[in-house]
């Protein structure tokens, strides 16, 4: 039978738990299913898109139902099991995901009080533990030891904003053996992020552009829509090329999906949000962030297409 091909489609969309494909027992290969996508994959098995493609020596985005994905560095030296040595180009976030941990877990393990690691650094690894399953028809969820509200809302596809609604919190302080009401339609949750996204964009109209800005301070156009996304609970890559890499093509773009255009470059150098009636929001480097239009001749000229994370 014809492989069907899958292209690297999906990040980002929403941080929802439930994927296809299936990790090996030690957690370091994953088979992919239908429906599957690197940025999926990515998702659910805490590593980078960049590093799929990297450790797999993959030419391009494209995977098929069946394939063995590693999801280690086949070059890298495994870590003891209780301590980890940096390397150059590790971050904590992905010795994190590479070592079963949350990045608070990390942190709160070797006592950090920012992300600032250096290399030869030593970290302890206690935490680590298991990803937990997910039932997707609960309308419950026991906390265990190491969850935040921030993993449990992104595990079941919520904002940390509407968990706590949902069980009448005022704080976001948890512990372990509470029981906490879930919101079961993934559907539903879709709806309320991308109002909750459209909301937090337009907060922030006329923050000024910053070449690499990340917040309300000065926006670039892929840190205003990560931002904006992150806000939501959302997580998505942090660049327009990645952002294009990690999000599945739509003929036509819908309320909440990302729009691109070739700008400076060749290829897509310019993305903003949707809003519908052919308007979107972004941040444009002479005018920072602003509403504008798919018909002005300037944008017009220079459309790629839309993408989804949806």
């Amino acid at each position: 039978m014809k492989k069907q091909l899958l292209t690297i489609a999906a990040t980002a969309g929403f941080v929802f738990a439930g994927f296809g494909g299936q990790a090996s027992a030690s957690e370091k290969n994953y088979k992919v299913s239908a429906g599957d996508t690197l940025w999926k994959i990515s998702v659910s098995q805490q590593v980078s898109v960049q590093n799929l493609i990297s450790w797999n020596q993959l030419s391009n985005a494209t995977i098929y139902p069946g394939q063995t994905l590693s999801l280690v560095d086949p070059d890298s030296q495994e870590s003891s099991g209780t301590v980890y040595t940096v390397k150059s180009g590790d971050s904590l976030w992905s010795i994190a995901a590479k070592n079963g941990l949350t990045l608070q877990q990390l942190m709160n393990d070797n006592q950090l009080t920012s992300t600032t690691i250096y290399v030869g650094q030593t970290l302890k690894l206690t935490g680590a533990a298991s990803s937990p399953s997910v039932n997707t028809g609960a309308v419950t969820y026991t906390v265990k030891s190491g969850d935040t509200l921030w993993n449990i809302a992104t595990l079941h596809g919520l904002t940390v904003g509407s968990l706590k609604a949902m069980n009448n919190m005022t704080a976001d302080t948890i512990y372990v053996g509470q029981v906490l009401n879930i919101k079961s339609s993934q559907q539903n949750g879709e709806v309320s992020k991308v109002s909750q996204i459209i909301a937090e964009a337009k907060k922030h109209i006329g923050v000024p552009y910053v070449w690499g800005g990340t917040s309300p301070a000065g926006f670039d156009c892929s840190g205003f829509i990560h931002y904006s996304f992150l806000k939501a609970g959302v997580t998505i890559p942090r660049t327009v090329e990645t952002i294009w890499a990690g999000t599945k093509t739509v003929s036509s773009p819908k309320v909440g999906d990302l729009v691109f255009f070739e700008t400076y470059k060749s290829g897509p150098s310019h993305a903003g949000i949707y809003l519908g009636n052919n308007e979107f929001i972004h941040a444009g480097s002479s005018t920072g962030v602003t509403i504008a239009s798919l018909q002005s001749s300037y944008w017009k000229s220079r459309y790629l297409g839309a993408k989804t994370p949806f």
